[in-house]
């Protein structure tokens, strides 16, 4: 079973940017599917974006030109650039392997202020 654990959230102001890193450790180099969720209180755990094929990354509507996941295998990382953030994107952001999704980091806190 492999372990994921993200770092790179915080707060910042509407517009500006971030980068959330995932680590994954114990267990051999994968290629299985492999990428972002997110969920705010109240609110259903929604996909952001999620890669599950080779060179395929399918990002949500809602993140479309603002987000991009990439992957670093040799140090395997998987990173999640964020743009023009908006306060709507504020949320527990969590990153996930397998499809459906068997492993989870614990999250790390996303706030875009106003």
């Amino acid at each position: 079973q492999v372990q994921l654990v993200e770092s790179g959230g915080g707060s910042v102001q509407a517009g500006e940017s971030l980068r959330l890193s995932c680590a994954a450790s114990g267990s051999p180099f994968s290629m299985e599917p492999t990428g972002w969720y997110r969920q705010a209180p109240g609110k259903d755990r929604e996909l952001v974006a999620y890669r599950r094929s080779l060179g395929s990354t399918d990002y949500a509507d809602f993140v479309k030109g603002r987000f991009t996941m990439t992957e670093v295998n040799a140090k395997n990382m998987l990173y999640l650039q964020m743009s023009s953030l908006k306060p709507e994107d504020t949320a527990m952001y969590y990153c996930a392997r397998g499809d459906p999704p068997h492993s989870w980091g614990q999250g790390t806190q996303v706030t875009v202020s106003s």
